[in-house]
Order: C-alpha cells, then sequence, then structure tokens
C-alpha cells in the first residue's frame, strides 16, 4: 500500500479520478480514500494546508492502513534561479526552516532534542521518480534537491534570499519537511515531489493562481507513472 497526499483538493483531485475500487473512510476530519491506481493500491488524501495538517495526515497513513512508503504531491516556491515555473524538484532531503531555538544556541532548522533536524528521501525513489520524470514530462525540467517547509507561504524576496543562504533549497512549500519528519520517525521511505508554480518573491501572489493547474498536471503526470513502475 502506497500513500499519496497532497495539500489541497486541487492536487489529489486527479488521482482520486483514476482510482477504481474506491472506498472512503475519515479520520481527523480527512477523506482517505482507498482503492487502486491502475494495479497498485494506494490510500490518496487531501491534507489539508500546514505542517500539522500534513504530519497528521502521514501518522494516520502508518497507523491505519499500514503503507509502506509515502508519495507526498503537490506545488512550490523555486528557490533556485535555474528552476522555472512548472519544472519539477524531488526531494534528496527535507527541513522545517522556520523552527527557531536560537535563544539555547541552535541554529535555524535545527530542532531541539532530536538527533536529526534535515529528513532525508528514499534514494531508489529518487532515481526512479527522476528517470519516469524526463520520459512523462519532456517538456520541463526536473531537479533533485532539498525542500523547506513552514506555516508561511513566501512571497518577499528579502525572506527568500534569507531561504537560500540559510538552507541553500532547491523549493519551498508549507507540508513536505512534516511528511518527511513523520515518516523518518515511522521509519517510512518518503519522496516530495513538488512542481513549481511560482519563484517565491514578490510575483508569487500573482503567479500562483496563474500556474497552478499546469504545475499539478505535471505532478499528476509523474505520479501515476510512478506508480506503475513501483
Amino acid at each position: 500500500m502506497i500513500g499519496i497526499i497532497g495539500a489541497m483538493e486541487e492536487e489529489v483531485r486527479q488521482l482520486k479520478q483514476a482510482m477504481s475500487d474506491v472506498s472512503i473512510t475519515c479520520y481527523a476530519s480527512m477523506e482517505f480514500y482507498s482503492g487502486k491506481i491502475g494495479e497498485k493500491d494506494v490510500v490518496v488524501v487531501r491534507s489539508g494546508i500546514g505542517k500539522v495538517n500534513a504530519a497528521i495526515c502521514t501518522q494516520i497513513l502508518v497507523d491505519q492502513f499500514k503503507v509502506e512508503r509515502i508519495l507526498n504531491t503537490g506545488i512550490a516556491g523555486s528557490l533556485n534561479p535555474a528552476i522555472d515555473i512548472g519544472d519539477i524538484v524531488l526531494s534528496t532531503d527535507a527541513l522545517q526552516h522556520d523552527v527557531d531555538a536560537a535563544a539555547f544556541g541552535y541554529a535555524p532548522g535545527v530542532i531541539p532534542q532530536m538527533p536529526v533536524s534535515i529528513f532525508p528521501s528514499d534514494p531508489d525513489l529518487i532515481k526512479l521518480a527522476e528517470e519516469i520524470c524526463k520520459q512523462v514530462n519532456p517538456e520541463i525540467h526536473v531537479f533533485t534537491g532539498r525542500i523547506v517547509s513552514g506555516d508561511q507561504f513566501i512571497a518577499d524576496p528579502e525572506k527568500k534570499q534569507w531561504l537560500i543562504h540559510t538552507f541553500h533549497p532547491f523549493g519551498t512549500e508549507m507540508e513536505g519537511a512534516a511528511v518527511a519528519q513523520t515518516s523518518f520517525l515511522n521509519h517510512l521511505p518518503f519522496l516530495i515531489i513538488r512542481a513549481i508554480s511560482d519563484k517565491a518573491d514578490e510575483s508569487a501572489k500573482v503567479d500562483y493562481p496563474t500556474f497552478e493547474a499546469e504545475a499539478i498536471k505535471h505532478c499528476v503526470r509523474l505520479v501515476k507513472a510512478l506508480l506503475a513502475a513501483l
């Protein structure tokens, strides 16, 4: 069983439509769609936006559905000038950029009393997804790199530059690192798949709604092909 999480309905609607033998169960006010996409047993769920929702959702997939791996699909802002709107970033690892315990001597993003604060994605999933993305989305580029998450929509050039300087990430969004941390604590392979919808600067509020649908289309195409190959 493979768990597939999207924060917004737009990010999972097409995957739900591709499912067969569907049953729906509700936990923590979230609807979990169990069934098949192609020959693969999957659970597709809209977590809601933000790290708390994403973490709760991931733990439910572990506890109630006994998933063997997690795919977190959605959209993000670019933090690398080489990455254009519509391109896809596959997480090499993820961290929370808004964790701040500097008063106790911790660097930004470091979670106090945790053995690690940067959570690595499954290398086999990264490699397979990269190969498949090049096949099914030849019109765009695919990158592998760090995803940073926080309970903030980044649309400020100064904040963007701080994230780049501090963490050297490829993309920023609001859920992936929570999925990553929960997966890590449960010893579960995961991959964050993000299509770029904006440049995480003053243009983001305009670009995001304009390019959201196109970015999601690339994600959905990749996830379907990836499931077939697993």
